[in-house]
């Protein structure tokens, strides 16, 4: 899946509204017995998604979800998070890598190390949105932007 791709998946009809960004957490016990497994499993766990179209009504059965799941499409969703300032240039392309902090007390933590990003990621930088430097309690100097992956 690259950037701009869509897949269809199931999700929870509750949870079926076009923008709605959520993390895949992966298979749980009761998938192996369903028969639409390969449909609502087949995207990466631990990855940050977003509904970009429901596909139409049609309830399925679900063993989790006691309202069903709907067929919908999704594509990566952008991440905020942090890059060194001077790496952050509208367009750039680069791997993610969180700053090496341990910091977890720090207002800027869970920015710098998002929930849905790896190191290693290949990514561009879609906004440059602000400067922490005065929040970072590292001292780094620090801008948050917007990451598609």
């Amino acid at each position: 899946m690259t950037e701009g791709d869509t897949k269809i998946t199931l999700i929870g009809s509750r949870l079926a509204k076009e923008g709605l960004e959520f993390i895949f957490k992966g298979e749980m016990p009761e998938c192996k017995k369903c028969r639409l497994k390969n449909t609502c499993l087949n995207l990466e766990p631990g990855r940050r998604y977003r509904v970009e179209k429901i596909r139409n009504n049609e309830v399925h059965e679900c063993f989790l979800h006691d309202s069903g799941v709907l067929a919908v499409d999704v594509s990566r969703a952008p991440i905020l998070a942090t890059v060194e300032s001077r790496k952050a240039v509208d367009g750039a392309r680069l791997m993610y890598e969180s700053p090496k902090c341990g910091k977890r007390g720090c207002s800027v933590y869970e920015t710098c190390h998002p929930e849905g990003l790896l190191k290693g990621d290949k990514c561009k930088i879609v906004e440059v949105m602000e400067s922490l430097d005065a929040q970072c309690e590292a001292g780094y100097s620090l801008k948050k932007v917007k990451l598609a992956w």
